[in-house]
């Protein structure tokens, strides 16, 4: 037993550092609330700086924004119609369509042996 009394003990500290070990050390503790209303403040800011630079960078006429927003409204119109009708619907629809057309648009049957 005598011959361990020399060690020294206690935690294992390195040459390098001159610091305290990490185990030691404290972390300071954040305030939440500041960080999220930190975050919050940068979100709006950011989303405002957007919105000014869209409005910088746009450089449209008033034709051409009247342009794209007449095709926006014509293609909600399209969607809104395809999606009152069922397929069930739209197939009827075509096969009274197509008994309408005379003969002479029928495809011809193939056959080999007659």
């Amino acid at each position: 037993m005598a011959e361990y009394e020399s060690v020294q003990r206690g935690a294992l500290r390195l040459k390098a550092s001159g610091e305290a070990p990490a185990a030691a050390r404290r972390k300071k503790r954040k305030d939440k609330d500041k960080d999220k209303s930190k975050i919050r403040d940068q979100t709006v800011s950011s989303k405002k700086q957007e919105e000014e630079k869209r409005r910088g960078l746009d450089k449209r006429t008033p034709a051409q924004l009247a342009y794209e927003k007449m095709q926006e409204k014509r293609q909600m119109e399209r969607i809104l119609k395809k999606a009152s009708k069922t397929h069930k619907q739209r197939v009827e629809d075509f096969n009274r369509h197509l008994d309408t057309l005379t003969e002479h648009y029928d495809i011809p049957k193939v056959s080999w042996t007659k």
